[in-house]
């Protein structure tokens, strides 16, 4: 069954409150009636890719994909690493990618993260820690709170704009000026 809300964004309400996601912008990767999976994409990790690279053993020969953002990619399991990039045929093979959009996708694949760094990767690539996860429902019920307000997926956000103008900019997108919306207690699941 296709979801009318992934792929796309979820913004955060200024009402939700709790720190995994004050603030956030979610890229939602897939909603079913089984749950939801997402990646809040404007939170910068205190690590680098570089940093990561090294600890993990991984061969490194480019420089682009060692500068590639480190992300907080939400509060579940964050020791596990994601990427997402732009889709292009050289990484776009295998059962490890998850096309979200026709032009970005997301692996968790250790081996499609050493090919992107021995080669260089895509130009525009960030590595994710940890995902935003939802149950059966529970993004409903959510969205219907008030919590979240689910904006198109628009790719230049996740690449081009900066981290801490996102969240604003996925509001822009739908002609909402941040400044005007209201602050409150949004209930948290």
């Amino acid at each position: 069954m296709a979801s009318e809300l992934a792929p796309g964004f979820l913004v955060a309400a200024p009402m939700l409150v709790d720190p995994s996601f004050r603030r956030a912008l979610v890229l939602l990767v897939d909603h079913r009636p089984e749950g939801s999976l997402g990646f809040v994409i404007n939170r910068p990790a205190n690590v680098s890719l570089a940093s990561m690279v090294d600890a993990l053993g991984l061969q490194s020969k480019t420089a682009i994909a060692r500068d590639a953002p480190v992300l907080v990619g939400g509060p579940v399991a964050p020791d596990t690493g994601w990427v997402v990039f732009e889709r292009s045929p050289e990484q776009d093979a295998g059962d490890e990618v998850v096309h979200v959009s026709t032009t970005i996708a997301v692996s968790a694949s250790r081996e499609l993260l050493q090919r992107m760094i021995r080669v260089g990767g895509p130009a525009r690539m960030l590595l994710v820690l940890g995902y935003a996860g939802w149950g059966p429902g529970q993004l409903d019920a959510e969205i219907s709170q008030g919590a979240w307000i689910p904006v198109d997926l628009d790719g230049q956000i996740v690449f081009n704009t900066p981290y801490e103008e996102r969240w604003a900019a996925a509001l822009h997108s739908l002609g909402i000026d941040p400044a005007r919306l209201t602050t409150g207690a949004a209930s948290e699941s």
